[in-house]
């Protein structure tokens, strides 16, 4: 698998300890940011929430782990996004249930409230569990079959109620996009020259130069 870490400014100093929860667990893992607080520029959480979608609407990650302070602002920015199913994940239950129950493909972590004494303990006992069972397969067992449906009831209505990104990037303001876009590595980790929508390739490239 592949897993992108994304967690912005306030979190910046949670991304080392991240990372080394993710070690060892034979998945490609790329720090997308913020590598460290304060590095330039500051994401915010409209700025990774940016960022994790169109990683994951174009493919180029399997999976993403964002966070802020509270969890809530990454949560709900990169909930914007078609096809970006997002946890709110504070414990190894959290994980466990989410990972079977709703299928996602990114989680965003509690970073500065409620992360003392042991944290980065927790941080690794949540990515035991997310990586313990079954993506989507329901829980518990007599409910299974029901759980799946759901899941795939939740895809389409995402597909649904949400425009494509290639509308998406040519509307949101440069504010948003920009310092997505300008943060060391993102746009190699995009590859604009590989995408085959001629639309989407020219308005990342119009806001990256802008």
């Amino acid at each position: 698998m592949r897993i992108a870490v994304v967690n912005e400014t306030s979190a910046g100093d949670k991304n080392p300890d991240i990372i080394a929860a993710l070690a060892g667990r034979g998945h490609e893992v790329i720090n997308a940011g913020m590598t460290a607080k304060g590095s330039d520029p500051e994401l915010l959480y409209t700025h990774t929430g940016l960022i994790s979608g169109i990683l994951l609407i174009l493919g180029r990650v399997d999976f993403v782990v964002g966070g802020c302070g509270t969890g809530q602002g990454f949560l709900n920015s990169v909930m914007q996004y078609p096809g970006v199913f997002c946890g709110h994940i504070l414990t190894p239950l959290d994980a466990w249930l989410f990972t079977q129950i709703n299928g996602g493909n990114c989680i965003s972590l509690a970073l500065n409230q409620g992360y003392g004494w042991a944290g980065d303990v927790n941080l690794r006992f949540i990515f035991d569990r997310i990586f313990s069972v079954e993506s989507g397969c329901g829980y518990p067992a007599h409910r299974k079959t029901q759980q799946r449906d759901s899941r795939l009831t939740l895809e389409k209505i995402s597909g649904l109620v949400h425009r494509p990104l290639v509308e998406i990037i040519a509307t949101l303001p440069d504010d948003v996009v920009k310092p997505a876009l300008s943060y060391p590595g993102v746009m190699e980790l995009i590859d604009v020259d590989s995408i085959e929508d001629v639309g989407l390739r020219a308005a990342l490239l119009e806001h990256a130069s802008s």
